[in-house]
């Protein structure tokens, strides 16, 4: 038997960039494999189709696109604001939320001038190339996305 969409998975992971630098790993997460709904959107479009087909105690490694992971860097998701809007302690590298009616949007400030703070909203690993080690711990058959949908709904 192998993974197919609607599956509950359970995996032990190694993420890195392609200089070699782990960015996550189930060892940084208290060594719990991650679980997931291969088909939920829980995890990156290239991770969730990286599974498919796989059986348990299975291992392979996959290298993402941007596209298959965080997509390419959005120019538009870089802007300017005036200074005086942001606290006296901001600092080049900070993470701040924005607020919209949708809630937080997270942000790094990558420039600070007299007049202004220029934020980044891109995700941080957007228009990086992943590289994933994958091992499948097991599995569950059967389609626990129409269990996810149907939670949704109620």
């Amino acid at each position: 038997m192998v993974i197919k969409q609607g599956n509950k998975v359970k995996v032990e992971y190694e993420g890195r960039l392609e200089s070699g630098e782990v960015f996550d790993s189930t060892e940084k997460h208290g060594g719990e494999p991650l679980e997931f709904v291969v088909g939920s959107g829980m995890l990156v479009s290239g991770f969730e189709k990286a599974v498919e087909g796989m059986a348990a105690d299975e291992e392979k490694e996959v290298k993402l696109s941007p596209a298959e992971a965080y997509g390419d860097k959005n120019p538009e998701y870089v802007q300017k604001l005036p200074k005086d809007k942001f606290p006296a302690e901001a600092e080049v590298g900070s993470m701040i939320g924005i607020p919209t009616p949708m809630g937080q949007i997270p942000a790094t400030i990558v420039a600070i001038d007299d007049e202004s703070v220029t934020l980044d909203m891109n995700h941080p690993m957007a228009g990086k190339t992943l590289i994933f080690k994958i091992k499948v711990v097991s599995f569950e058959e059967g389609d626990f996305l129409a269990e996810i949908l149907k939670a949704q709904e109620e």
